[in-house]
């Protein structure tokens, strides 16, 4: 990412992580039947929707690695792939905390919530398999980030499909005016922050394969022991 871009996309997504908790806990009304825990709601979608974006880019540059060979386009899956593990976290803890106030437990073994745990336990292997599987895990790891690709439309409809607990995809169409606000502040917020993420991660991604082939070519030379 240009340094132009990354400084416009760090600064958007400052503002709109100041100015979330003000529409959050002081615009958007409260859902009477969760009280306070609702106002989770607004930093878990965000953060479930950028966890999907970042598994197409994951899955996208797989593609093109698998086709290409190039560098570069694994470079970029990888880094996706490890926000997908962070964001993914944040997903599973935000959500349990809504579930309590909801449904009177953490935890549900229902579909959506299932299917969302399996898409962050492919991300884990990934991120595992491209860091310790040595010669080959590029292809591997691939794999897998294809496998995750697949699975992201199963969680999002997975409400739609089965019975669940979890809300359906109507629930964000049907807010309040407030409540949409304060969501689409959120949704950009991330997004802004992730493409900021993505571009460090990219950065040091790509600055270690170059201190390796550094390091080889050194050795090769007999510079380095």
């Amino acid at each position: 990412m240009r340094k132009g871009l990354f400084l416009v996309s760090a600064l958007g997504a400052i503002t709109g992580f100041v100015a979330l908790p003000f529409l959050v806990f002081v615009k958007a009304p409260i859902a009477f039947e969760l009280f306070f825990n609702q106002k989770i709601f607004y930093y878990h979608v965000p953060a479930a929707w950028v966890m999907f974006l970042s598994v197409f880019v994951s899955g996208i540059a797989s593609i093109a690695f698998l086709a290409t060979r190039r560098s570069k386009w694994d470079d970029v899956a990888w880094a996706a792939g490890d926000v997908v593990v962070v964001m993914g976290a944040i997903v599973l803890t935000t959500g349990p905390i809504w579930a309590k106030a909801a449904w009177g437990v953490f935890w549900v073994w229902d579909a959506r919530l299932t299917s969302s745990l399996l898409l962050w336990m492919i991300f884990v292997a990934y991120t595992l398999v491209r860091r310790y599987g040595g010669p080959g895990s590029e292809r591997l790891a691939a794999g897998l980030s294809l496998f995750g690709m697949v699975d992201v439309p199963l969680v999002f409809f997975a409400v739609n499909f089965w019975k669940t607990q979890h809300p359906n995809t109507k629930v964000v169409p049907g807010l309040p005016p407030e409540m949409r606000q304060a969501l689409l502040v959120g949704m950009v917020a991330y997004t802004l922050f992730y493409l900021v993420l993505l571009s460090a991660r990219l950065a040091v991604g790509r600055g270690e394969r170059r201190l390796a082939s550094v390091t080889d070519l050194a050795v090769e030379t007999g510079v380095l022991e």
